[in-house]
């Protein structure tokens, strides 16, 4: 997967939000907020999603911000774009540890995050930058 639209696209079809978090666990709450504005937008623009599309939505966005709060100094940034028949998540944050698949563990607490996105999505790219990463996912709108 390749990131579909940089910051300089032209595309005034293009349905995307953006924020930057400067860190904190209020980001977590406030990356949920992000999504429900976005599933909204879709909605003007005559997308008929389901609540569990929502849910997953969240879900996923919770999911990798709280990574980049949890494994990575600073500040981080959540993009959400509309990619075809699907929506794409892209978490910017300055760690430059890539995240770890561990081994699936039903009696661990917590570490389930990357696994949870992966069967939502599919599959989740990290790509490096010259200030960190950026994970991408991209969740089927069905």
């Amino acid at each position: 997967m390749t990131p579909a639209h940089g910051p300089d696209t032209g595309d005034a079809s293009l349905v995307s939000a953006a924020v930057e978090f400067g860190g904190g666990p209020a980001m977590i709450p406030a990356s949920r907020d992000v999504v429900h504005g976005f599933v909204a937008r879709l909605a003007e623009r005559g997308l008929d999603l389901t609540d569990a599309f929502l849910d997953a939505a969240r879900l996923v966005a919770t999911e990798l911000v709280t990574n980049a709060l949890r494994h990575a100094p600073g500040p981080c940034r959540l993009e959400l774009t509309l990619v075809g028949d699907r929506v794409e998540f892209a978490v910017s944050d300055t760690g430059d540890a890539f995240p770890t698949f561990l081994p699936r563990d039903p009696l661990r607490v917590g570490g389930h995050g990357l696994e949870i996105v992966t069967r939502l999505c599919g599959e989740v790219i990290t790509k490096p930058h010259a200030s960190g990463k950026t994970v991408y996912a991209r969740l089927p709108l069905v």
